[in-house]
Protein backbone atom coordinates (compact mmCIF):
# COMPACT_ATOMS: atom_id res chain seq x y z
CA UNK A 1 0.00 0.00 0.00
CA UNK A 2 1.33 3.43 -0.92
CA UNK A 3 2.10 5.61 2.11
CA UNK A 4 -0.69 7.97 3.04
CA UNK A 5 0.19 11.61 2.65
CA UNK A 6 -1.21 14.50 4.61
CA UNK A 7 -3.38 17.08 2.96
CA UNK A 8 -2.94 20.60 4.18
CA UNK A 9 -6.40 20.56 5.73
CA UNK A 10 -7.94 21.75 9.01
CA UNK A 11 -9.37 19.71 11.85
CA UNK A 12 -13.01 20.03 10.75
CA UNK A 13 -15.19 18.89 7.89
CA UNK A 14 -13.82 20.39 4.67
CA UNK A 15 -17.19 21.75 3.46
CA UNK A 16 -17.94 23.46 6.75
CA UNK A 17 -14.39 24.78 6.94
CA UNK A 18 -14.64 26.22 3.40
CA UNK A 19 -17.77 28.14 4.32
CA UNK A 20 -16.12 29.53 7.46
CA UNK A 21 -13.07 30.65 5.54
CA UNK A 22 -15.25 32.37 2.94
CA UNK A 23 -16.66 34.39 5.83
CA UNK A 24 -13.18 35.23 7.10
CA UNK A 25 -12.05 36.14 3.59
CA UNK A 26 -15.06 38.46 3.33
CA UNK A 27 -14.11 40.08 6.65
CA UNK A 28 -10.57 40.54 5.39
CA UNK A 29 -11.86 42.13 2.19
CA UNK A 30 -14.07 44.43 4.22
CA UNK A 31 -11.03 45.38 6.27
CA UNK A 32 -9.05 46.23 3.13
CA UNK A 33 -12.00 48.04 1.59
CA UNK A 34 -12.61 50.14 4.69
CA UNK A 35 -9.00 51.19 4.99
CA UNK A 36 -8.80 51.80 1.23
CA UNK A 37 -11.89 54.00 1.27
CA UNK A 38 -10.46 55.87 4.21
CA UNK A 39 -7.25 56.59 2.33
CA UNK A 40 -9.17 57.66 -0.77
CA UNK A 41 -11.21 60.10 1.25
CA UNK A 42 -8.14 61.51 3.00
CA UNK A 43 -9.59 60.75 6.43
CA UNK A 44 -7.77 61.95 9.50
CA UNK A 45 -5.36 59.63 11.31
CA UNK A 46 -7.90 59.16 14.11
CA UNK A 47 -10.54 58.14 11.58
CA UNK A 48 -8.09 55.72 9.97
CA UNK A 49 -7.34 54.18 13.35
CA UNK A 50 -11.02 53.89 14.11
CA UNK A 51 -11.75 52.29 10.74
CA UNK A 52 -8.86 49.88 11.11
CA UNK A 53 -9.93 48.99 14.64
CA UNK A 54 -13.46 48.30 13.49
CA UNK A 55 -12.26 46.06 10.67
CA UNK A 56 -9.89 44.22 13.01
CA UNK A 57 -12.68 43.60 15.50
CA UNK A 58 -14.89 42.34 12.70
CA UNK A 59 -12.25 39.86 11.57
CA UNK A 60 -11.62 38.82 15.17
CA UNK A 61 -15.32 38.27 15.71
CA UNK A 62 -15.45 35.98 12.69
CA UNK A 63 -12.47 33.95 13.98
CA UNK A 64 -14.00 33.67 17.46
CA UNK A 65 -17.27 32.67 15.87
CA UNK A 66 -15.49 30.01 13.84
CA UNK A 67 -13.95 28.50 16.97
CA UNK A 68 -17.29 28.71 18.79
CA UNK A 69 -19.01 26.84 15.98
CA UNK A 70 -16.23 24.23 15.95
CA UNK A 71 -16.52 23.78 19.73
CA UNK A 72 -20.29 23.38 19.49
CA UNK A 73 -19.94 20.82 16.69
CA UNK A 74 -17.53 18.77 18.80
CA UNK A 75 -19.65 18.96 21.95
CA UNK A 76 -22.83 17.95 20.13
CA UNK A 77 -21.15 15.14 18.23
CA UNK A 78 -21.74 16.67 14.80
CA UNK A 79 -18.04 16.14 14.13
CA UNK A 80 -15.79 13.50 15.69
CA UNK A 81 -12.01 12.88 15.60
CA UNK A 82 -12.06 9.76 13.45
CA UNK A 83 -10.42 11.08 10.27
CA UNK A 84 -6.84 10.55 9.08
CA UNK A 85 -3.96 11.72 11.24
CA UNK A 86 -2.46 15.16 10.77
CA UNK A 87 0.79 16.48 12.23
CA UNK A 88 0.43 18.70 15.29
CA UNK A 89 4.04 19.00 16.47
CA UNK A 90 7.39 17.95 15.03
CA UNK A 91 9.83 18.48 17.90
CA UNK A 92 13.25 18.33 16.30
CA UNK A 93 16.64 20.02 16.35
CA UNK A 94 17.02 23.61 17.48
CA UNK A 95 13.26 24.03 18.00
CA UNK A 96 12.95 20.99 20.30
CA UNK A 97 13.26 22.79 23.61
CA UNK A 98 10.77 25.50 22.56
CA UNK A 99 7.99 22.93 23.01
CA UNK A 100 8.83 22.53 26.70
CA UNK A 101 9.31 24.40 29.95
CA UNK A 102 12.27 23.46 32.13
CA UNK A 103 11.09 22.63 35.63
CA UNK A 104 13.43 24.22 38.18
CA UNK A 105 13.40 22.63 41.63
CA UNK A 106 13.53 19.39 43.61
CA UNK A 107 11.89 16.16 42.48
CA UNK A 108 8.28 15.56 43.50
CA UNK A 109 7.45 13.97 46.85
CA UNK A 110 6.00 10.98 45.02
CA UNK A 111 9.28 10.27 43.21
CA UNK A 112 11.74 11.77 45.72
CA UNK A 113 14.70 11.36 43.38
CA UNK A 114 18.21 12.19 44.57
CA UNK A 115 18.49 15.06 42.10
CA UNK A 116 17.67 18.71 41.56
CA UNK A 117 16.07 19.83 38.29
CA UNK A 118 17.55 23.03 36.88
CA UNK A 119 16.48 25.86 34.60
CA UNK A 120 17.22 25.92 30.91
CA UNK A 121 19.90 28.54 31.40
CA UNK A 122 21.72 26.49 34.03
CA UNK A 123 21.26 23.28 32.05
CA UNK A 124 22.93 24.88 29.06
CA UNK A 125 25.73 26.28 31.22
CA UNK A 126 26.33 22.79 32.65
CA UNK A 127 26.08 21.33 29.13
CA UNK A 128 23.37 18.87 30.22
CA UNK A 129 20.84 20.13 27.64
CA UNK A 130 21.98 20.78 24.09
CA UNK A 131 21.44 20.16 20.39
CA UNK A 132 24.36 18.58 18.56
CA UNK A 133 24.83 17.86 14.86
CA UNK A 134 26.13 14.35 14.18
CA UNK A 135 26.13 11.77 11.46
CA UNK A 136 22.97 9.68 11.53
CA UNK A 137 23.81 5.98 11.00
CA UNK A 138 20.31 5.37 9.64
CA UNK A 139 20.57 7.90 6.85
CA UNK A 140 24.31 8.52 6.55
CA UNK A 141 23.60 12.26 6.68
CA UNK A 142 24.31 15.00 9.21
CA UNK A 143 21.35 15.37 11.56
CA UNK A 144 20.52 17.33 14.72
CA UNK A 145 20.16 15.36 17.95
CA UNK A 146 18.92 16.50 21.37
CA UNK A 147 21.10 15.55 24.33
CA UNK A 148 20.03 15.63 27.98
CA UNK A 149 22.03 14.33 30.94
CA UNK A 150 23.04 15.32 34.49
CA UNK A 151 25.95 16.71 36.46
CA UNK A 152 27.39 15.99 39.94
CA UNK A 153 27.19 18.56 42.74
CA UNK A 154 29.08 19.18 45.97
CA UNK A 155 25.83 18.87 47.95
CA UNK A 156 25.19 15.35 46.66
CA UNK A 157 21.96 15.31 44.60
CA UNK A 158 22.77 15.55 40.89
CA UNK A 159 21.66 18.45 38.73
CA UNK A 160 19.30 17.06 36.12
CA UNK A 161 16.66 17.96 33.54
CA UNK A 162 12.88 17.72 33.58
CA UNK A 163 10.98 19.02 30.56
CA UNK A 164 7.24 19.74 30.78
CA UNK A 165 5.32 20.16 27.53
CA UNK A 166 3.60 23.46 26.84
CA UNK A 167 0.66 21.96 24.94
CA UNK A 168 -2.12 19.93 26.54
CA UNK A 169 -3.72 16.90 24.90
CA UNK A 170 -6.95 14.93 25.15
CA UNK A 171 -6.00 12.38 22.47
CA UNK A 172 -3.31 11.77 19.88
CA UNK A 173 -0.53 9.62 18.47
CA UNK A 174 2.79 10.25 20.22
CA UNK A 175 6.02 9.02 18.66
CA UNK A 176 9.50 9.17 20.22
CA UNK A 177 12.56 8.46 18.08
CA UNK A 178 15.25 7.94 20.71
CA UNK A 179 18.81 6.87 19.84
CA UNK A 180 20.05 6.45 23.42
CA UNK A 181 18.25 6.45 26.77
CA UNK A 182 19.69 6.72 30.29
CA UNK A 183 20.52 3.26 31.61
CA UNK A 184 22.11 1.68 34.65
CA UNK A 185 21.85 1.13 38.38
CA UNK A 186 20.31 3.98 40.36
CA UNK A 187 19.06 5.60 37.15
CA UNK A 188 15.36 6.32 36.55
CA UNK A 189 14.48 7.94 33.18
CA UNK A 190 10.93 8.45 31.93
CA UNK A 191 8.96 9.79 28.98
CA UNK A 192 5.35 10.13 30.05
CA UNK A 193 2.14 12.16 30.08
CA UNK A 194 0.27 13.68 33.01
CA UNK A 195 -1.74 16.57 34.39
CA UNK A 196 0.10 16.83 37.70
CA UNK A 197 -2.19 19.58 39.04
CA UNK A 198 -5.16 17.19 38.75
CA UNK A 199 -3.42 13.87 39.43
CA UNK A 200 -4.67 11.17 39.43
CA UNK A 201 -8.09 12.50 38.36
CA UNK A 202 -6.86 13.43 34.85
CA UNK A 203 -4.62 10.40 34.56
CA UNK A 204 -1.01 9.51 33.85
CA UNK A 205 0.46 7.44 31.02
CA UNK A 206 4.02 6.14 31.26
CA UNK A 207 5.26 5.52 27.70
CA UNK A 208 8.94 4.80 28.41
CA UNK A 209 10.19 4.19 31.94
CA UNK A 210 12.82 1.98 33.47
CA UNK A 211 14.96 1.68 36.59
CA UNK A 212 18.25 0.02 37.49
CA UNK A 213 19.09 -1.28 34.03
CA UNK A 214 15.76 -2.95 33.19
CA UNK A 215 15.52 -4.30 29.64
CA UNK A 216 11.77 -4.97 29.28
CA UNK A 217 9.52 -2.13 28.20
CA UNK A 218 6.27 -1.36 30.03
CA UNK A 219 3.34 0.99 29.53
CA UNK A 220 1.43 1.96 32.67
CA UNK A 221 -1.75 3.94 33.29
CA UNK A 222 -2.42 5.60 36.65
CA UNK A 223 -5.94 6.90 37.31
CA UNK A 224 -8.70 7.64 39.79
CA UNK A 225 -11.20 4.93 40.72
CA UNK A 226 -13.36 2.93 38.28
CA UNK A 227 -10.81 2.33 35.53
CA UNK A 228 -10.41 -1.43 35.23
CA UNK A 229 -9.12 -3.47 32.29
CA UNK A 230 -10.32 -6.83 33.67
CA UNK A 231 -12.34 -8.76 31.04
CA UNK A 232 -12.16 -5.83 28.60
CA UNK A 233 -8.89 -6.62 26.81
CA UNK A 234 -8.84 -9.79 24.69
CA UNK A 235 -5.57 -11.69 24.48
CA UNK A 236 -5.39 -11.28 20.70
CA UNK A 237 -5.37 -7.46 21.00
CA UNK A 238 -1.78 -7.38 22.28
CA UNK A 239 1.42 -9.41 22.21
CA UNK A 240 2.46 -8.58 25.79
CA UNK A 241 0.94 -9.45 29.14
CA UNK A 242 -0.05 -7.69 32.33
CA UNK A 243 2.48 -7.31 35.08
CA UNK A 244 1.75 -9.90 37.72
CA UNK A 245 1.62 -8.90 41.39
CA UNK A 246 2.61 -11.03 44.35
CA UNK A 247 4.04 -10.46 47.81
CA UNK A 248 1.42 -7.89 48.85
CA UNK A 249 1.41 -7.72 52.68
CA UNK A 250 -1.50 -9.49 54.35
CA UNK A 251 -4.08 -7.02 55.70
CA UNK A 252 -4.10 -8.58 59.17
CA UNK A 253 -0.63 -10.02 59.69
CA UNK A 254 1.45 -7.69 57.53
CA UNK A 255 3.35 -10.70 56.17
CA UNK A 256 4.04 -10.76 52.39
CA UNK A 257 1.60 -13.04 50.56
CA UNK A 258 3.53 -14.96 47.92
CA UNK A 259 0.79 -17.55 47.48
CA UNK A 260 -1.47 -15.11 45.66
CA UNK A 261 -0.65 -13.73 42.22
CA UNK A 262 -2.81 -11.20 40.37
CA UNK A 263 -2.60 -9.34 37.09
CA UNK A 264 -2.00 -5.60 37.50
CA UNK A 265 -4.96 -4.68 35.28
CA UNK A 266 -6.71 -2.13 37.52
CA UNK A 267 -5.53 1.40 36.73
CA UNK A 268 -6.70 2.96 39.99
CA UNK A 269 -3.67 4.07 42.00
CA UNK A 270 -5.21 2.58 45.16
CA UNK A 271 -6.50 -0.66 43.63
CA UNK A 272 -6.75 -3.58 46.03
CA UNK A 273 -4.24 -6.42 45.76
CA UNK A 274 -1.81 -4.22 43.81
CA UNK A 275 1.09 -2.11 44.99
CA UNK A 276 0.25 1.50 45.78
CA UNK A 277 0.24 3.59 42.58
CA UNK A 278 1.06 0.54 40.46
CA UNK A 279 -1.80 1.19 38.07
CA UNK A 280 -2.52 -1.11 35.14
CA UNK A 281 0.83 -2.11 33.69
CA UNK A 282 1.36 -3.86 30.37
CA UNK A 283 4.69 -5.65 29.87
CA UNK A 284 6.41 -6.29 26.56
CA UNK A 285 6.87 -9.88 25.42
CA UNK A 286 10.56 -9.29 24.55
CA UNK A 287 13.40 -8.60 26.98
CA UNK A 288 15.36 -6.32 24.63
CA UNK A 289 12.95 -3.40 24.36
CA UNK A 290 14.42 -1.01 26.94
CA UNK A 291 17.76 0.27 28.14
CA UNK A 292 21.07 -1.26 27.09
CA UNK A 293 19.79 -3.60 24.32
CA UNK A 294 18.00 -0.72 22.60
CA UNK A 295 21.02 1.55 22.98
CA UNK A 296 23.26 -1.14 21.48
CA UNK A 297 20.92 -1.35 18.48
CA UNK A 298 21.24 2.39 17.86
CA UNK A 299 17.98 3.30 19.57
CA UNK A 300 14.35 2.65 18.84
CA UNK A 301 10.93 4.17 18.31
CA UNK A 302 8.27 4.24 21.03
CA UNK A 303 4.70 4.97 20.00
CA UNK A 304 1.51 5.51 21.99
CA UNK A 305 -1.86 5.79 20.25
CA UNK A 306 -4.48 7.39 22.50
CA UNK A 307 -7.79 7.19 20.66
CA UNK A 308 -10.81 7.62 22.97
CA UNK A 309 -13.23 7.82 20.03
CA UNK A 310 -12.18 4.30 18.99
CA UNK A 311 -12.04 3.20 22.64
CA UNK A 312 -8.38 2.30 23.12
CA UNK A 313 -4.80 3.13 23.93
CA UNK A 314 -2.09 1.10 22.21
CA UNK A 315 1.66 1.00 22.68
CA UNK A 316 4.52 -0.24 20.47
CA UNK A 317 8.32 -0.47 20.64
CA UNK A 318 10.37 -0.90 17.47
CA UNK A 319 14.08 -1.72 17.71
CA UNK A 320 16.05 -2.27 15.61
CA UNK A 321 13.50 -2.80 12.81
CA UNK A 322 11.04 0.04 12.18
CA UNK A 323 7.94 -0.30 9.96
CA UNK A 324 8.43 1.54 6.68
CA UNK A 325 5.33 3.67 7.13
CA UNK A 326 6.51 4.80 10.55
CA UNK A 327 10.01 5.55 9.31
CA UNK A 328 8.61 7.53 6.37
CA UNK A 329 6.39 9.54 8.72
CA UNK A 330 9.36 10.44 10.93
CA UNK A 331 11.59 11.31 7.97
CA UNK A 332 9.02 13.66 6.40
CA UNK A 333 7.51 15.23 9.54
CA UNK A 334 9.86 18.23 9.35
CA UNK A 335 8.98 19.15 5.74
CA UNK A 336 7.37 22.56 5.37
CA UNK A 337 5.11 21.44 2.55
CA UNK A 338 2.41 19.45 4.34
CA UNK A 339 1.41 17.65 1.14
CA UNK A 340 4.80 15.89 1.13
CA UNK A 341 4.47 14.52 4.65
CA UNK A 342 3.69 10.85 5.09
CA UNK A 343 1.02 10.25 7.68
CA UNK A 344 1.48 7.39 10.15
CA UNK A 345 -0.83 4.39 9.78
CA UNK A 346 -0.70 2.38 13.04
CA UNK A 347 -2.83 -0.38 11.48
CA UNK A 348 0.19 -1.25 9.30
CA UNK A 349 2.57 -1.59 12.25
CA UNK A 350 1.35 -4.92 13.55
CA UNK A 351 -0.24 -5.88 16.87
CA UNK A 352 0.83 -3.61 19.76
CA UNK A 353 2.42 -5.08 22.85
CA UNK A 354 0.08 -3.07 25.08
CA UNK A 355 -3.65 -2.47 24.68
CA UNK A 356 -5.95 -0.61 27.07
CA UNK A 357 -9.72 -0.41 26.61
CA UNK A 358 -11.11 3.06 27.36
CA UNK A 359 -14.36 4.86 26.60
CA UNK A 360 -17.95 3.73 26.10
CA UNK A 361 -18.60 0.05 26.70
CA UNK A 362 -15.37 -0.53 28.65
CA UNK A 363 -14.45 -0.60 32.32
CA UNK A 364 -12.72 2.78 32.09
CA UNK A 365 -14.50 5.92 30.87
CA UNK A 366 -12.43 8.14 28.60
CA UNK A 367 -12.65 11.10 31.02
CA UNK A 368 -10.05 9.40 33.20
CA UNK A 369 -7.49 10.84 30.76
CA UNK A 370 -7.52 14.50 29.77
CA UNK A 371 -5.53 17.73 29.68
CA UNK A 372 -2.22 15.86 29.81
CA UNK A 373 1.16 17.09 28.67
CA UNK A 374 4.37 15.34 27.69
CA UNK A 375 7.17 15.08 30.23
CA UNK A 376 10.82 14.01 29.98
CA UNK A 377 12.83 13.56 33.15
CA UNK A 378 15.95 11.90 34.46
CA UNK A 379 15.83 11.00 38.14
CA UNK A 380 18.17 9.03 40.40
CA UNK A 381 17.34 6.58 43.18
CA UNK A 382 14.18 7.79 44.90
CA UNK A 383 11.05 5.82 45.74
CA UNK A 384 11.36 3.35 42.87
CA UNK A 385 14.96 3.00 41.73
CA UNK A 386 16.22 3.55 45.28
CA UNK A 387 13.89 1.12 47.02
CA UNK A 388 14.72 -1.59 44.48
CA UNK A 389 18.44 -0.83 44.37
CA UNK A 390 19.62 -3.56 46.77
CA UNK A 391 17.55 -6.24 45.03
CA UNK A 392 18.44 -5.28 41.46
CA UNK A 393 22.02 -4.08 41.98
CA UNK A 394 23.22 -6.31 44.86
CA UNK A 395 26.97 -5.98 44.25
CA UNK A 396 26.83 -2.20 44.35
CA UNK A 397 24.49 -2.28 47.35
CA UNK A 398 27.05 -4.34 49.26
CA UNK A 399 29.88 -2.01 48.28
CA UNK A 400 28.10 1.25 49.14
CA UNK A 401 26.06 -0.09 52.04
CA UNK A 402 24.52 2.60 54.27
CA UNK A 403 22.53 1.83 57.41
CA UNK A 404 19.73 3.90 58.88
CA UNK A 405 19.31 5.05 62.49
CA UNK A 406 18.14 1.59 63.46
CA UNK A 407 21.36 0.07 62.16
CA UNK A 408 19.66 -1.79 59.30
CA UNK A 409 20.50 -1.58 55.63
CA UNK A 410 18.76 1.32 53.86
CA UNK A 411 18.45 0.74 50.08
CA UNK A 412 17.61 4.37 49.26
CA UNK A 413 20.52 5.85 51.22
CA UNK A 414 22.78 3.20 49.73
CA UNK A 415 21.66 4.14 46.23
CA UNK A 416 22.26 7.82 47.04
CA UNK A 417 25.81 7.01 48.21
CA UNK A 418 26.50 5.21 44.95
CA UNK A 419 25.23 8.15 42.86
CA UNK A 420 27.24 10.65 44.92
CA UNK A 421 30.42 8.70 44.16
CA UNK A 422 29.95 9.87 40.54
CA UNK A 423 30.87 6.50 39.01
CA UNK A 424 31.95 6.17 35.40
CA UNK A 425 28.77 4.17 34.76
CA UNK A 426 26.78 7.41 34.94
CA UNK A 427 28.24 8.34 31.60
CA UNK A 428 25.46 6.13 30.18
CA UNK A 429 22.83 8.26 31.89
CA UNK A 430 21.91 10.46 28.95
CA UNK A 431 19.15 10.97 26.40
CA UNK A 432 19.91 11.24 22.69
CA UNK A 433 16.73 12.08 20.83
CA UNK A 434 16.08 12.51 17.13
CA UNK A 435 12.59 13.87 17.69
CA UNK A 436 9.12 13.68 19.15
CA UNK A 437 6.18 13.69 16.74
CA UNK A 438 2.58 14.31 17.73
CA UNK A 439 -0.42 13.66 15.50
CA UNK A 440 -4.16 14.03 15.99
CA UNK A 441 -7.02 12.67 13.95
CA UNK A 442 -8.96 15.16 11.86
CA UNK A 443 -12.55 15.88 12.75
CA UNK A 444 -15.23 14.66 10.39
CA UNK A 445 -18.97 14.02 10.34
CA UNK A 446 -19.90 10.70 11.96
CA UNK A 447 -20.36 7.87 9.51
CA UNK A 448 -23.87 6.46 9.33
CA UNK A 449 -24.18 2.97 10.72
CA UNK A 450 -25.56 0.32 8.41
CA UNK A 451 -28.43 -1.91 9.52
CA UNK A 452 -29.27 -5.28 8.03
CA UNK A 453 -32.82 -5.62 6.70
CA UNK A 454 -33.85 -9.26 7.17
CA UNK A 455 -36.82 -9.02 4.77
CA UNK A 456 -34.93 -7.36 1.95
CA UNK A 457 -31.69 -9.18 2.64
CA UNK A 458 -29.64 -5.97 2.25
CA UNK A 459 -28.07 -3.25 4.33
CA UNK A 460 -29.68 0.12 4.96
CA UNK A 461 -28.11 3.36 6.05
Amino acid sequence: MAPQQQEDSPLINRDDHYEDFKKMEFASQMSSSTVGDANASSLSSSSLAKAFGTATLSALAVIIGYHAVHYAQVKTGRIVPTGPYRLVEAQEGDSFFSYYDFYDGPDSIGSAGHNMYVSQQKAEELDIASVVTENDPRTGEEEDFVFMSSAPTKKGPRDSVRLEGKKRFDRGLFILDVRHMPDGCGIWPAFWMTDEAAWPRNGEVDILEGVNGQTVSKTALHTSDQCDMYAHVPAYAKTGDWEWVTGIPDTFTGEPDFKTSKAADNCWVMAQHQWANEGCTAVHDRNDTLGAPVNENGGGVYALEWDPENHYMKSWVFSPDIPQNLQDAIDTAGLEDASNRVMPDPHSWGVPYAYFAIGDGTGCSSDHFKNMRLVFNLAFCGNVSGNRFSRECPALAEKFNVTNDNGTHDPVLTCNAYIESNPKALEEAYWKIKGVYVYEREFEKPKKKEHYNKQEGATES
